[in-house]
């Protein structure tokens, strides 16, 4: 699978400093653009191979909301309750 993102590149003195805008921490540096490109692309892949490995390590976690552990009751009638609302 391809995927495209966009690179914002820079330069900062003998550097060239590049991120993400659509992957929040993905930066790169580099003394050339090639290099700064480079390094990007691999903080990416990174991210990107981290972002696999929590949700393999998370798919089966209970679901937690705001006020904790959310308990469903198999007898309880919901749709009935619905409707009262």
């Amino acid at each position: 699978m391809k995927n495209e993102f966009t690179a914002v590149i820079e330069r900062n003195g003998d550097w060239y400093i590049a991120y993400c805008p659509e992957i929040p921490g993905a930066n790169g540096q580099g003394r050339t653009i090639d290099e700064c490109r480079a390094s990007l692309a691999a903080a990416i892949d990174l991210i990107h191979e981290d972002s696999r490995e929590y949700i393999q390590r998370h798919k089966h976690a209970e679901i937690v909301g705001l006020f904790g552990k959310i308990d469903f009751d198999p007898a309880y009638d919901y749709k009935r309750q619905r409707k009262r609302r």
